[in-house]
């Protein structure tokens, strides 16, 4: 089924395709400037340190719905080995099999294409089962430090957890940022929550990935005329699902990675961090959220911090 008229239309509203040159291979990220980090250190008041990644275990938040993108697989390879001969100092070794998707983490720029192109124009077959991605892998993205910003929506709309199917809406994003308290300004990461991942800390795993709030397709238009340099939010879908429009899949996810240039993370557990920026009444922070720099890779693992 090819992709509604609707859709196309907002691609062209969004597209960042050449606005950093023919051969940029990190979208937004871009807006991340000297000056944008140094300005977001200036929002850190009291050191205090939230956390934002879920712990890496074998009953994570993958249920199976996506073939192959397990949960982490941990082993131990040694145990108290002593390798340089009796007496000698002994080691403990292990390792992990996982998909780079799979927990908290951020969406790399090819890990979705449309219309047979990922960002910037380039084919959608410059992604390979030899080396991954050719062009803006999770490796190109760098140092993912800016100002944080947390739009609370479900606080904003006076409940704990939005319901399975709403879709955030750029009205939801404009409350939330009025309860902030601050505007979101060109080159921040914007975090929102929906504490939709509040049932999968009470142990639900099947009610946290359907149905589930997210981002509504009317919302990267929104992030585009702020010059957002990345969004995460609380969800496994990220979007709405099941989605707002009838059989039009991941819409978000190619908006987002394709036309923008925009990186997307999923399964970010803001419950911490709300609570830290309600009971400081602020909700900005410098924020330091570091891909894992695996070559060519689509995804990849993410222990955000939000400093206040």
């Amino acid at each position: 089924m090819a992709l509604p008229v609707e859709f196309h239309d907002i691609a062209e509203r969004v597209n960042n395709w050449g606005r950093w040159g023919t051969d940029d291979e990190i979208g937004t990220l871009n807006l991340v400037t000297d000056e944008v980090v140094r300005r977001a250190a200036a929002e850190v008041r009291t050191g205090r340190r939230v956390p934002l990644a879920l712990p890496l275990r074998e009953d994570g938040v993958q249920t199976g719905m996506i073939p192959g993108r397990v949960n982490p697989l941990h082993a131990m390879v040694q145990i108290n080995q002593e390798i340089f001969g009796p007496g000698t100092v002994a080691c403990s070794d292990d390792a992990v099999t996982m998909g780079l998707q799979a927990a908290t983490h951020w969406d790399a720029l090819p890990h979705v294409s449309h219309s047979g192109r990922i960002y910037n124009g380039r084919p959608a077959g410059t992604v390979t089962a030899h080396g991954g991605a050719e062009f803006s892998g999770i490796d190109k993205a760098g140092h993912v430090v800016s100002r944080g910003v947390l739009l609370d929506v479900a606080r904003a709309r006076g409940v704990e957890r939005l319901d399975g199917g709403h879709a955030v809406t750029p009205e939801d994003l404009e409350a939330a940022e009025e309860l902030a308290g601050t505007r979101v300004r060109a080159g921040d990461i914007v975090l929102v929550r929906t504490g939709q991942i509040r049932l999968y800390l009470a142990g639900d795993r099947q009610a946290y990935a359907h149905p589930s709030p997210g981002l509504s397709v009317r919302t990267p238009e929104w992030f585009h005329a702020r010059d957002v340099a990345a969004v995460a939010n609380d969800t496994l879908t990220f979007e709405v699902f099941p989605p707002e429009i009838e059989d039009l899949w991941l819409p978000v996810h190619a908006l987002h990675l394709v036309e923008m240039g925009m990186m997307q993370g999923q399964n970010w557990n803001l419950e911490k961090l709300s609570t830290a920026c309600g009971q400081e009444e602020r909700y900005a922070f410098l924020l330091s959220a570091m891909p894992e720099p695996f070559a060519g890779g689509t995804g990849t693992p993410v222990a955000p911090v939000a400093v206040l």
